[in-house]
Parts: C-alpha cells; sequence; structure tokens
C-alpha cells in the first residue's frame, strides 16, 4: 500500500531527474564559493550582459519573505521538504515522461536549495543578467531546474497527449 503512495512507473525517471539536478546545483554552488572564490572576485563581469556575483538568498524567490532565524530558515527548509514529497507521491501517479522529468528538476531544484538553507542559512545565487539598465534577479543552478519543470508542466498540460486520450471527438 505505502509502495503504491510512493512509487509509479515514472518514478525512477523523476528520482533521477531530481538526483542529477541536485548534484549538479550543489557542485556548481561548491566549485562557486570554494575552487573559483566567488566572493573574492566578485562581480566578474563574463559578457556586457551577464555577470557572477555572490548573493546569500535568506527568503524566497526574487528575496520575498527574508528570514534571518533560526525558526524561519527551519520553516523554509521543512517547507521545501514536504513540497518535495508531496511531488514525488504525485510522480507515483503520473503518466508521461515529460512529467516525470518535470517533477524531477522541480524536486531537486528544492532540495539543492533546501541543502543551502541547511548548511548555510540561506541560498547561493551566482548567476546576474542584466541589459537597458534592467537587472533581472540573481539566480542559480536549482533555480533554472525550478523554472524548466514549471515550464514543462505547463507544456504537458496544455499539449501533452494525455488531453488527447480522454477527448471523445478521437474515438
Amino acid at each position: 500500500m505505502i509502495r503504491r503512495w510512493f512509487w509509479g512507473p515514472y518514478s525512477p525517471l523523476g528520482l533521477i531527474v531530481a538526483g542529477l539536478v541536485a548534484l549538479a546545483d550543489q557542485g556548481n554552488k561548491l566549485w562557486m564559493l570554494y575552487v573559483f572564490d566567488i566572493g573574492s572576485k566578485q562581480p566578474v563581469a563574463v559578457t556586457p550582459f551577464f555577470d557572477l556575483i555572490l548573493v546569500w538568498n535568506k527568503g524566497i524567490s526574487y528575496g520575498l519573505f527574508q528570514q534571518d532565524g533560526l525558526m524561519g530558515r527551519l520553516a523554509l527548509v521543512a517547507f521545501a521538504v514536504f513540497v518535495s514529497l508531496a511531488l514525488i507521491i504525485w510522480l507515483a501517479r503520473i503518466t508521461t515522461a515529460l512529467t516525470a522529468i518535470a517533477i524531477g528538476l522541480i524536486v531537486g531544484g528544492a532540495v539543492g536549495n533546501a541543502i543551502d538553507r541547511a548548511v548555510h542559512g540561506a541560498v547561493a545565487d551566482f548567476y546576474s543578467f542584466h541589459a537597458f539598465g534592467f537587472q533581472w534577479y540573481i539566480f542559480n543552478v536549482a533555480d533554472v531546474a525550478i523554472v524548466a519543470g514549471v515550464v514543462g508542466l505547463l507544456y504537458d498540460s496544455l499539449f501533452g497527449g494525455h488531453k488527447k486520450a480522454g477527448n471523445p471527438s478521437n474515438m
């Protein structure tokens, strides 16, 4: 019974993607912090519109809900764990590889950022795009994975094959 809640035909694919994303995110963060040492070199102009810079985000997306205290940080870590578990339960029920990959991207990104919160007390962000006086928010590999996962879920919900299978006009 419990296995059915947490394991389905696409669970391996989604969990492999999640693991690879979390590893890529943490590997990139470790390299940026301790090998490249972005903290002592910042900002690093890579192109006229892209910089490397270290920002410690104590909040969530776009720096919202900044949490300086231990309880706030623990609440954000607990929220990430809860959402990841809910997505893993959903993963056990999905019927397309695209949805499995999208969920894996979101879970891997959430886990990567939760590890930062647990270890450092904040999420390390490095990548900054800017042009014509406009600066986009500073982000990391986990953030890219989360956004890509959400885009994948939106695409699948709008154009996925599961919509066509139940359409009476296709029968």
